[in-house]
């Protein structure tokens, strides 16, 4: 098969001829029907600091995909051969401590498909049977492809009760694009989007946000208080993973507020704690990938009632056409780029 494979220690990546994974007990072997390009691919193509600490070349990369079920090792009640499914990329061991209390997501012993393990980009892709989230075909197949950064989007979002609140999303990539119609179904009152790219400050208005704010020339947190009668926001998720965008964030947030952490800046962060955060009596909330299943029945339920995130996909590529998809992204000149296999 056609595999998007990191074949040593390097900048870039090749499309080249591998075997079809073989399955396991318990495991399943899905057709792949496309997959979405995230920043975590983007530092292994590059070859960052981080993609050297922690990739083991060769490996095929991806982990948000869809397709089909063609071959199953498991019990019939989880998923079937001919089943639908979107991946979740996150295979927890179900011993440690955190698997023990229901947090499968920041398992102690994880393992990411695409990082940890041979991932999407590929004809196919073997993979636990349960955690394959099978789907119907009124989710249309290319936001299948997506589900893994919309649950991002929805965990930040839905951590508590947005219900007649103001929220201000920092950073505008992918993943802060679709909160802002998530915040908005989830009973928001107002919805502020911020970022330092025009295309991103255009997606962020047609994703429905009510005040866009472009973070190089404006003052964000006085922008954002003018436009809450001095009170600043209820809740600030922030997805730039930038120092600036976090002060903003915390700047433009009114006493008693709370943050989402999803943006990873690139090394430390200085915060005034005492002034933003504990005389505010602000609450700071990780959000790591997705809780399973939780935010899977969220995301699902919100798309059915009529959550569209389609705006976003900017790019629609065949896997061959790799090399023009991370350019893209280098550039910013996109939203969510898409590879069809």
């Amino acid at each position: 098969m056609k595999a998007l494979v990191k074949t040593d220690a390097g900048a870039g990546l090749e499309l080249v001829d591998v075997p079809v994974p073989s399955i396991h007990p318990g495991e399943i072997l899905v057709k792949v029907f496309a997959g979405g390009i995230c920043g975590t691919d983007l530092h292994i193509y590059e070859w960052n600091p981080w993609a050297r600490s922690r990739i083991r070349p060769p490996l095929i990369l991806g982990h948000e995909f869809c397709g089909t079920v063609v071959e199953s090792g498991a019990p019939a009640s989880q998923v079937s051969v001919g089943d639908f499914i979107s991946g979740e990329g996150h295979i927890a061991c179900g011993q440690c401590h955190s698997c023990r209390n229901g947090a499968f997501h920041i398992c102690e012993r994880l393992q990411v498909i695409g990082v940890d393990r041979d991932g999407a980009f590929a004809e196919y892709v073997a993979m636990p049977a349960g955690n394959a989230w099978k789907l119907d075909a009124t989710i249309p197949r290319e936001v299948a492809a997506i589900m893994d950064p919309l649950g991002n989007a929805v965990h930040a979002a839905l951590e508590d009760s947005l219900a007649a609140k103001a929220v201000a999303v920092i950073g505008c990539g992918p993943i802060g694009l679709m909160a802002i119609p998530v915040c908005h179904m989830a009973g928001a009152a107002m919805v502020v989007a911020t970022d330092v790219s025009d295309h991103r400050l255009a997606l962020a208005r047609r994703m429905g946000a009510d005040l866009v704010l472009d973070a190089k020339t404006e003052d964000v947190p006085a922008r954002i208080r003018e436009a809450t009668a001095g009170q600043g926001v209820d809740v600030v998720l922030e997805m730039s993973g930038h120092p600036k965008g976090l002060r903003d964030g915390l700047g433009a947030l009114r006493k008693g507020g709370w943050v989402s952490l999803l943006g990873l800046p690139s090394g430390e962060v200085a915060v005034d704690i005492a002034d933003q955060v504990i005389f505010k009596e602000a609450r700071l909330v990780g959000i790591f990938g997705r809780r399973m299943w939780r935010t899977w029945e969220q995301a699902t339920a919100l798309l059915n009632k009529g959550l569209d995130v389609t705006p976003i996909i900017t790019h629609r590529l065949p896997l061959d056409r790799f090399e023009e998809a991370f350019a893209l992204l280098k550039t910013g000149s996109a939203g969510k780029v898409i590879l069809y296999v």
